[in-house]
């Protein structure tokens, strides 16, 4: 495979929203490079990105795939991602690998949720941005109204490069070449509007320009990559995947103006931790030390673990020793990959810019570091920002021993998925398995069973309730204990008060003249966050409490620390019995795109469950974006219940927000369930 410098990288991710046509523009962008034969079809299982069996059922991806091609002397790594809200995650993974987003808008939807999401995002990341509107050849688009409500969300600055012409047949060039006649607009005053707005960021060439009135294409390069980097420039793309139009002009925007990796914006590092840290730029350096990161983890059935890096400074080849992370021991790279799809491409080196993995190395995680020097010791990227998995299932194995199994089958799917969280709660005694929505707990299951052979019953969990209390307190115990021989004794005196909400738990030893040994007092804290742990009330975690430990008593042989465990734990019962302890129940933010004409019922259903809309803004003519707040435990079965009300076109995601007071009824009904389940038990 042929090698490439730096400067004749792309990097660029597909991002937006489900069925804008990432995948289907990702094989005409292969296929009119050369790299496959033909394109691929989403619907018969063809394509080079959606090859697990899954994604062949969906007919949609599930995962980010990566893929490259090679064309006009340049090779462009592309990460197709997924578009829908429960495999987000992915496709935000994907922006920590790559210099450009690419925003791919479906003429015929518009502006969706997740195209704002990946917006937002990019600009989070200061990525350059790009926006591809597909699908210009389907019928009843109105692409001058898109256009417009593309500037309109997103700024002024999204301006189109070229334009369709003969009805979404083919596009013109407004850049290089701006001559023909396009569907709507000018070409001339489209290129005149790129020229204004490139030039707005070179003060000698906006004098130039002024002097001249024309600069050309050449001249223009270097600011329109500033531009991009900046903000400052948006380019909007034309194209349809399924005909070919546009792909070839697609092909030469990421050539000539995309940047390349010296020319985007260096991600962002930390070199130590805490406030001791400091911030530090990677330098796109072929010759320099090696400064990798892991952007994704496959867990290969014939590889095995396949950690996918991007190499930021530095060259990696067969001969380097990486260390990963603060490791102290490096490992040889030995076999160095490029994927394209499921096929995994061995290569000679990997330079700043280039997408690689490594296989077999069991260190390596999602979003360590690799460094060939310790002089990289201590060095992270800035973390990104995952929504919340906040939709679970309790499972349990319907084959009796499978119990470790499950886990270990969890352990690897949560390694390629960082929005999969696999838990255990201790007071229910549930193995909960939570994520982004409905699909993805699904795609997860049938995995598991597909892929693992592992076969799992499913209930709703419980809603993660917690405790706390809204008064200060005094708790009293004494623990006595004579059986014969050695006692047990121990006595403690202790108070509760009530912190602000999302405070945690506070232990403080308030004891003078050591009434309790200080030996003791662990034992003291491990008896009162064993309640902590499961209640006192209703049977769930308590949260945001003070426990000062002011006296107590012991004796010099029967003191142990069995005793002053159970006596912490019955002082903090009796103090919390009397400091109007409460439940408190989980309120999470949600966000509905929807149709203009549904917002009326959504905010009456929302009302209904306890939520309200806090606040709507426009997405484009005739939708809408509703955001709110709802308690988590009354949106069992949303999502059938937005698929009923706007006829299928609504979407949401949710994430926590923070704690309240639960209604009376409820709490009552939530402690009357724990004493019949503590009676239970008893019995």
């Amino acid at each position: 495979m042929a090698n490439y410098a730096t400067e004749n990288i792309r990097t660029v991710a597909l991002v937006g929203h489900g069925a804008s046509g990432k995948t289907t523009l990702a094989e005409a962008l292969l296929m009119k490079a050369g790299a496959i034969k033909e394109a691929g079809s989403v619907e018969r299982g063809t394509t080079v990105s959606d090859y697990d069996p899954l994604e062949k059922t969906y007919q949609h991806s599930l995962r980010a795939s990566l893929l490259h091609l090679d064309t006009q002397e340049t090779r462009i790594h592309l990460l197709d991602t997924p578009g829908f809200p429960d495999f987000i995650g992915q496709a935000i993974g994907a922006l920590d690998a790559v210099e450009t987003a690419a925003v791919v808008v479906n003429a015929a939807s518009g502006i969706e949720m997740i195209t704002s999401r990946m917006m937002d995002w990019a600009v989070q990341r200061h990525l350059c941005r790009l926006v591809i509107v597909n699908k210009i050849d389907a019928e009843n688009v109105d692409l001058p109204t898109l256009l417009a409500a593309i500037q309109a969300a997103y700024g002024k600055e999204c301006l189109p490069i070229n334009l369709p012409s003969g009805g979404g047949k083919r596009v013109v060039d407004c850049f290089f070449n701006p001559a023909g006649e396009s569907d709507f607009s000018s070409v001339a005053d489209a290129h005149r509007a790129l020229v204004d707005q490139v030039v707005e960021v070179d003060e000698d060439l906006m004098a130039l320009y002024l002097e001249q009135g024309e600069i050309a294409p050449d001249q223009l390069h270097a600011p329109f990559e500033k531009a991009l980097r900046e903000g400052h420039l948006v380019p909007v793309c034309f194209v349809s995947a399924r005909t070919g139009a546009g792909v070839a002009e697609l092909l030469d925007v990421l050539v000539k103006l995309a940047p390349n990796p010296t020319e985007g914006n260096p991600p962002l590092f930390y070199k130590g931790e805490g406030d001791a840290k400091e911030e530090f730029r990677s330098i796109p350096d072929p010759k320099r030390h090696v400064l990798a990161h892991v952007f994704k983890v496959v867990m290969d059935p014939f590889v095995g673990k396949l950690g996918v890096f991007r190499v930021h400074q530095g060259t990696v080849t067969k001969e380097t020793q990486l260390f990963v992370g603060d490791g102290r021991k490096p490992f040889k790279v030995g076999h160095l990959f490029m994927l394209q799809g499921a096929k995994n491409v061995e290569i000679d080196r990997a330079v700043p810019g280039d997408l690689a993995a490594v296989a077999k190395v069991e260190e390596l995680e999602f979003d360590c570091v690799l460094h060939d020097s310790h002089d990289e010791d201590h060095i992270h990227m800035q973390p990104l920002e995952f929504p919340t998995p906040m939709q679970g299932v309790a499972i349990s194995p319907k084959k009796r021993g499978d119990e470790q199994r499950i886990w270990e089958v969890m352990h690897r799917l949560t390694v390629e998925d960082p929005t999969l969280v696999i838990e255990h709660d201790p007071n229910s005694n549930e193995t909960v398995l939570r994520a982004l929505g409905d699909l993805h707990l699904r795609s997860v299951l049938e995995r598991m069973s597909s892929q693992f052979k592992l076969e799992i019953d499913t209930r709703p969990p419980r809603i993660p309730y917690r405790e706390t209390i809204t008064v200060q307190a005094e708790g009293f115990h004494r623990h006595k204990k004579q059986t014969g021989g050695a006692g047990q004794f121990g006595e403690v005196s202790l108070r509760v008060e009530p912190l602000p909400r999302g405070t945690g738990f506070e232990f403080v030893d308030g004891t003078k003249g050591g009434v309790i040994p200080h030996q003791f007092i662990p034992a003291v804290q491990k008896g009162v966050e064993q309640v902590l742990a499961s209640g006192a009330l209703a049977g769930f975690q308590m949260q945001d409490v003070r426990v000062v430990v002011h006296d107590g008593k012991h004796h010099p042989v029967d003191s142990k620390e069995v005793a002053f465990v159970s006596a912490g734990r019955k002082a903090f019962l009796d103090a919390v019995g009397k400091a109007r302890p409460i439940v408190l129940e989980p309120i999470v933010e949600v966000e509905i795109i929807c149709p203009e004409s549904s917002t009326g019922d959504i905010a009456g259903d929302l009302s209904s469950r306890r939520g309200q809309v806090t606040g709507t803004r426009g997405l484009q003519v005739g939708v809408l974006a509703l955001t709110g707040t709802a308690p988590l435990g009354e949106l069992a079965g949303y999502s059938a219940r937005l698929k009923s009300v706007t006829g299928g076109h609504g979407s949401w995601t949710m994430r926590l927000s923070h704690y309240e007071q639960a209604p009376p009824l409820l709490q009552q009904q939530l402690a009357v369930d724990f004493s019949k389940r503590r009676k239970h038990e008893e019995d």
